[in-house]
């Protein structure tokens, strides 16, 4: 076995959890519009402003001329990860050497991060409406730091996507409309993990005496665990590309109903890893291993598939003042069985993670008041559940669970053509406990028998999260 082989497997499990985060509908960006936000999302047949065209493109036939919006969304998590015990197994496959570093990571997640939608509508005709959405529908950065007890499974990881959304609305009657979208979605990722040199040295073949020698000489030197360890970049982008349709039913002037779907997105993500070494390079033990791996650059490739989902929706204005509106949405995450990732390199096992996600639902409820015409107020809650069945299928950078939404909103007119929209959410996550193990025994052998890359990590912790949500929008009608 050589170590250039273990360090694969490594970079592999890594591209396998951001793959994990990309399809997560709790790693959904959450928030396509800032007006919408404010209902907790509940507002898919409101249909008042373009950004209907990423809930129910069939929505557009309610506007008139052209209408621009431009919004940002800030979101500030607060989350702690408490380990109880992560360790990776020997060559036996017993699992109990622990793995040092951080028991607690209280700042894992970032101060905050920015995403901008826009969206652009205009009505041709009576009959048709266009549209241009561009909008953040996946996103993530989270860095538990190379000193972590989750180090192996994933140090710091960036997830950035961007979706081009061009739309058309077609009015049939006075009550019926009907909506449809291409997309155009680009994915960019990257990813930083521990390579855990003292389990390659093992794999190797230097033996349990050497592997003891590098973590005694680590201690010898006065270093930390973790600076025994090597480490793994991987950069990796790609596209994908998708529809949306959508169904509009106006009962009269007070009353909609929305039917809406958007489909799957399969983005296949081509990168490269790069390994370093450098940390571990002055212990005498692993040099000899050091050497012997040649390739310190490798291709590797992974299919993403971000989910399907369907929505029903409604609006009713219940007097001249309030509004109420729902929303119900299914998330296709059952699709999604395994992640597997694959490597140029001959004779290399891929890397096959058991995904065993469930289907999943979100509902939002909300209203709007109308406090004057300049003022519209709006307030929402929202209940999400998380597609991850179990903890032995919850990673370190998916550590998701069921999570409820409390939003409150407002529209400012200054004029008939300029508006402001204002957005808050809080959003409190159930308690998670994570107890992920990689699949692939460090013999490089699967439980069918087959090859494979793996490194036999387990982690295993409790989460505590939630999350506040700012937006900000400009809208323009002219």
């Amino acid at each position: 076995m050589r170590l250039k082989l273990l360090s694969l497997s490594v970079m592999a499990m890594g591209a396998a959890a951001l793959s994990g985060q990309a399809l997560a509908s709790g790693y959904n960006f959450g928030s396509q519009s800032v007006a919408a936000q404010g209902t907790a999302h509940a507002n898919a047949a409101e249909a008042a402003d373009p950004s209907t065209i990423y809930y129910n493109p069939a929505g557009m036939s309610e506007l008139d001329g052209t209408q621009f919006q431009f919004g940002l969304t800030d979101v500030i998590p607060d989350s702690k990860y408490t380990d109880s015990g992560s360790s990776h197994r020997y060559l036996n496959g017993t699992t109990g050497l622990g793995l040092g570093g951080n028991q607690t990571n209280s700042s894992f997640a970032p101060s905050s991060v920015i995403a901008p939608t826009m969206y652009l509508s205009h009505k041709i005709d009576d009959k048709f409406t266009i549209g241009m959405g561009i909008f953040v529908p996946f996103g993530a950065k989270l860095g538990y730091g190379s000193n972590s007890v989750n180090r192996y499974a994933l140090e710091n990881i960036s997830l950035q996507t961007i979706n081009f959304n061009p739309s058309i609305s077609f009015k049939l009657d006075e009550h019926n409309s009907f909506g449809f979208g291409l997309s155009a979605q680009y994915m960019k990722a990257k990813l930083q993990k521990a390579v855990d040199t003292q389990t390659g040295i093992f794999l190797y073949g230097a033996g349990l005496v050497q592997a003891g020698q590098v973590a005694q000489g680590t201690a010898l030197m006065g270093l930390a665990p973790s600076l025994g360890d090597g480490q793994v970049t991987l950069d990796a982008d790609g596209w994908g590309y998708g529809f949306n349709l959508g169904w509009l039913y106006k009962m009269d002037d007070h009353t909609r109903f929305g039917l809406a779907y958007r489909s799957r997105i399969r983005t296949t993500l081509d990168g490269t890893a790069t390994w370093d070494y450098s940390g571990v390079s002055n212990v005498p033990a692993v040099q000899q291993a050091l050497a012997a791996s040649v390739h310190n650059t490798s291709s590797a490739h992974t299919t993403v598939d971000t989910p399907d989902s369907a929505s029903a929706s409604f609006y009713h204005d219940l007097t001249d003042k309030v509004a109420v509106m729902g929303t119900a949405t299914w998330w296709g995450h059952s699709a999604m069985k395994n992640i597997t990732i694959n490597f140029d390199k001959s004779g290399e096992g891929a890397m096959v993670i058991q995904q065993g996600w469930k289907d999943s639902w979100t509902y939002a409820l909300g209203m709007n008041y109308k406090y004057s015409d300049a003022l519209l107020l709006r307030t929402g809650v929202a209940y999400e559940q998380s597609p991850v069945p179990n903890d032995n299928l919850r990673h370190v950078a998916l550590p998701d669970s069921d999570r409820t939404w409390l939003s409150l909103g407002a529209n400012y007119k200054f004029n008939k053509n300029n508006s402001i929209d204002f957005a808050y959410s809080y959003i409190w996550f159930k308690n998670a406990n994570v107890n992920y193990t990689d699949s692939c025994n460090p013999t490089n052998v699967n439980s069918a028998g087959g090859s494979c890359t793996g490194n036999g990590e387990t982690t295993k912790g409790s989460y505590k999260t939630n999350l506040q949500m700012i937006g900000l929008a400009y809208n323009y009608s002219f």
